[in-house]
């Protein structure tokens, strides 16, 4: 779990980031979390838009996204959620709270 300032330092950090995918009409399948998984593990902070043919709120999608992900959701705005999950890669480019 986030404090506020860990929240508010994630949430401008996402600004500046384009969304890596969306979420369409097929939901949160396996493909779409396996995808996801790779590319968190690399940024370790992911933009997705969830497009409103999909039928899912947001938010809702967020939290089931983190939930599979072994991540958190960072906020959902509007029709973006973003996610955050800390990278097991040493190497990786660790965002510092």
């Amino acid at each position: 779990m986030f404090n506020s300032k860990q929240r508010s330092n994630l949430r401008s950090i996402a600004q500046t980031i384009e969304p890596i995918t969306q979420v369409g009409k097929l939901g949160v399948n396996d493909s779409l979390i396996e995808s996801l998984d790779k590319a968190i593990e690399k940024r370790e902070l992911i933009k997705i838009t969830v497009l409103e043919n999909s039928g899912l709120i947001p938010k809702e999608a967020g939290i089931e996204i983190a939930g599979k992900l072994g991540g958190e959701l960072v906020c959902a705005t509007g029709r973006k959620i973003v996610i955050y999950r800390r990278s097991s890669n040493p190497k990786a480019d660790h965002i510092e709270f």
